[in-house]
């Protein structure tokens, strides 16, 4: 593969704007649906052009990916146009730097490695579960209840622990995210922001390449191109060790790593949360049997 196309085919700036333009009605765009069967979903290419003040011609070829390099300003239009959220608006800007860039781009293997300093400071937060992952959501190190929290996922090798894979892959994760649908969304949309600044990534091209292969749900929303930032918030887990869970959440990137992110866990001291986490960071520390040459094949 080129620079230019990603882990499925076509240029990352054309898909993206293809994506968005189909997912806008005209109704939602503020114009009449006019008469006649329309071939596609959403808007045609003439009604984007005409909402963000370009020409057609510019909107073709920039779908096509035929070497335009749009300007900030038309960046701009068409993020308006298309009723881009500011995830979705940024990850365009980011789409069309790259594409106005010309010549290779150096490429190094993304760095697995964990500083000393980090392990000691996931094993401070102790109970309140938290791991590190890689950019495509390798967990990288853990604390017992960083772990223990993804239920079943101690009983992958650690080759194979990734927090996409398990999502969509284990058996047990369907039931422990209260919203799953919700949960693998917004899995899939993170990848896809990785996809449009390093399509040709190794280590996204083989997780890709395998949830493509053996999840339908992943093919499926790998192809709406959703776009989605790394955030905060609260998820409910149904665990099955400790019961319902309503934890808040945060994830921040670690500063001087290739995309690595620490991702903890909290809940109140004094509540049946904060026992519960007590008592999964206690199962957390305890041995693990032996691994399974490859459960989730």
């Amino acid at each position: 593969m080129t620079r230019e196309h990603s882990v499925d085919g076509g240029t990352e700036l054309g898909r993206f704007l293809r994506a968005c333009r189909t997912r806008l009605t005209p109704a939602e765009a503020g114009l009449a649906a006019g008469s006649g069967p329309r071939r596609t979903p959403g808007l045609r290419r003439e009604e984007l052009a005409t909402l963000a003040g370009i020409s057609i011609g510019l909107c073709t070829r920039l779908e096509r990916g035929k070497g335009t390099r749009p300007s900030p300003s038309v960046v701009d239009s068409l993020a308006r146009a298309l009723q881009l959220d500011d995830d979705e608006h940024e990850h365009l800007r980011n789409l069309a730097s790259r594409a106005a860039r010309s010549g290779p781009e150096p490429r190094t293997a993304p760095s697995r490695m964990v500083r000393p300093g980090v392990k000691l400071l996931l094993q401070s937060l102790r109970p309140y579960p938290a791991h590190i992952v890689s950019r495509t959501t390798d967990v990288l190190a853990h604390n017992p209840g960083g772990l223990r929290l993804l239920a079943g996922l101690e009983q992958w090798p650690v080759k194979d622990r990734n927090i996409a894979r398990y999502v969509f892959l284990h058996p047990a994760a369907h039931d422990l995210f209260d919203d799953w649908s919700n949960q693998v969304r917004s899995c899939v949309a993170r990848l896809r922001t990785l996809a449009g600044t390093d399509p040709d990534a190794p280590d996204l091209t083989r997780l890709a390449g395998e949830l493509l292969v053996r999840s339908p749900d992943f093919a499926r929303l790998w192809k709406r191109y959703d776009v989605k930032a790394h955030a905060h918030g609260r998820k409910i887990f149904h665990h099955p060790e400790v019961g319902d869970l309503t934890l808040g959440y945060q994830s921040m990137e670690l500063e001087g790593t290739p995309g690595h992110r620490l991702i903890a866990y909290f809940a109140d001291p004094d509540t049946p949360e904060y026992d519960a986490l007590v008592l999964l960071d206690m199962l957390g520390s305890q041995p693990s049997p032996a691994h399974p040459a490859r459960s989730h094949a």
